[in-house]
């Protein structure tokens, strides 16, 4: 599923700009682009890939890390369909290419016959190696993200390109290692949810908070507080640095899921996947005070009825909105 993810999404650096599932970056160095508000990473990049097999993929990830790549990603060898996963699951493709990142002064062809000394040729095909030039990143990413509004209340905008109006607030963000920037029609549906209605001292949870734009935006908008869950810790220090950003971190509280005491709140954000927000439909549900709302996205539009029938029992939905093939699901907790 494009843009979406189970909980949050890790990135790694681009593997020649094509998608894929990436293992969590392990470390990042190298001279930095300093500006009064943003600090980038810039270096040269070697790249080592390999297309293997299903059951090799795993194995040789491990291997790659353990000898010191800065990141390891999963590809599509041969344009293979993805189906949602379940909670926690990483998708390999039957012929999976391998795609690890190493600094410019790594041995490669060394780590390279390391590989082979382990894996049998045959599971270890179509070597490739590269030289990536020096290059920003994210200040590269953000030649595409620019200052969106949504409703009459809300600007979600890059540094240095705030926009200041009266009647709306402006959050400040800038992309990361952690999804979400409003630019993804699910994200997008969710701000537009939150900048029509009134948060005034109300408290929020944000599961699978991503880069906690939406816990952010429901404390700005004036919500009291906001929870945000999510179980990559990447996630959560993108929500950590991003809420400092807007100067509102006195006010959002950051949990791996298995540190999160339940508690209950008035608007519950949960802006994942179908399949996990059907398997999470009593939890979730719990999370919301009676008569509170229940905000779901993350749904394609053939899921819709699945997912509204998950928790039908207990929420009062409205009419779904759509954007693209994507939904948001909204409704009341029933008393």
């Amino acid at each position: 599923m494009p843009g979406r993810r189970s909980m949050s999404a890790k990135t790694s650096k681009p593997a020649n700009a094509s998608e894929g599932v990436a293992k969590p970056v392990s470390r990042l160095h190298g001279d930095t682009l300093n500006s009064p508000e943003i600090t980038i990473t810039v270096m040269a990049w070697q790249q080592i890939s390999v297309i293997t097999d299903e059951q090799t993929a795993p194995a040789l990830a491990d291997l790659f890390s353990d000898m010191g790549a800065v990141s390891v990603t999963y590809l599509d060898a041969e344009d293979e369909p993805v189906y949602e996963p379940a909670i926690g699951e990483t998708k390999i493709w039957s012929r999976t290419q391998v795609v690890a990142l190493y600094e410019t002064d790594v041995d490669i062809d060394s780590i390279k016959q390391s590989i082979l000394d382990q894996f049998e040729p045959a599971r270890c095909r179509d070597w490739r190696i590269e030289q990536l030039a020096d290059q920003a990143w994210e200040r590269a990413w953000m030649e595409y993200y620019h200052p969106m509004k949504f409703g009459e209340r809300l600007w979600v905008c890059p540094t240095g390109q705030e926009q200041y109006e009266s009647g709306t607030v402006c959050l400040t963000l800038d992309p990361g290692l952690a999804f979400g920037t409003g630019t993804h029609p699910t994200t997008a549906l969710c701000l537009e949810w939150l900048a029509g209605h009134d948060l005034t001292g109300k408290t929020v949870i944000d599961y699978g908070c991503g880069s906690g734009i939406l816990a952010i935006a429901a404390v700005l908008l004036g919500a009291q507080s906001a929870i945000a869950v999510d179980i990559d810790p990447q996630a959560l220090t993108a929500t950590q640095d991003n809420a400092i950003k807007n100067k509102v971190e006195d006010k959002i509280a950051c949990y791996l899921p298995e540190h999160f005491q339940p508690q209950q709140a008035d608007i519950v954000l949960a802006n994942i996947l179908a399949k996990p927000l059907i398997e999470l439909a009593e939890p979730i549900t719990e999370l919301v005070v009676p008569a509170g709302q229940l905000v779901l996205s993350g749904i394609l539009r053939e899921q819709g009825e699945s997912v509204m029938a998950a928790y039908e029992a207990s929420i009062a939905f409205q009419p779904s909105a759509q954007q693209e093939d994507w939904l948001r699901l909204a409704g009341t907790r029933k008393v």
